[in-house]
């Protein structure tokens, strides 16, 4: 089953990419919300191979997915896959730069069952896939503009911050 929407971003995309890539603060994120994440890779940049086991509750039971960073082409793509007990899969987001401070972003979710029981989850899936899409293009939408409002802050604030650099005493 596969899921996708796409969102425009008034902001350059390099900064959209570096912040779709700063993988901290969805480790954060996932952690407030009841997740355990843990980084299993030592490499020291970011770059494919990156991988992390991450245990949640979802439907009463604790679940275990490993994550992947299985694709990284600054600034256009990103690939992590993704695979569990039952399950695995694929997250993709692709950006296109549609002028110098406007960015597309599409992405898309895919879902593939490994055995008898996950076949039928999916299934199940597949009879809501309206409402769930729905659902995911809101909340993809949501994210995207909280994403522009935190970058159009960062840019509001950097020339500000320029200026006190160039306060030098003079001599």
């Amino acid at each position: 089953m596969k899921l996708s929407s796409r969102e425009d971003v008034d902001a350059p995309i390099a900064q959209v990419f570096d912040a779709l890539s700063d993988f901290d603060s969805f480790a954060r994120l996932a952690m407030r919300r009841g997740s355990e994440v843990q980084r299993v890779d030592h490499m020291a940049q970011l770059g494919e191979g990156m991988q992390w086991d991450v245990r949640f509750n979802w439907r009463g039971r604790p679940r275990d997915v490993q994550l992947t960073l299985s694709g990284y082409e600054p600034p256009c793509t990103l690939l992590v896959s993704y695979g569990a007990r039952s399950v695995e899969g694929a997250f993709h987001l692709e950006l296109l730069a549609l002028s110098r401070t406007r960015t597309r972003i599409n992405v898309g979710f895919e879902v593939k069952p490994l055995n008898l029981s996950a076949r039928l989850l999916v299934q199940s899936l597949r009879l809501a896939k309206s409402t769930l899409s729905k659902r995911f293009k809101l909340g993809f939408a949501e994210y995207a503009k909280t994403l522009e409002t935190r970058l159009q802050q960062v840019v509001q604030s950097a020339p500000n911050a320029l200026l006190r650099l160039d306060r030098r005493p003079k001599s």
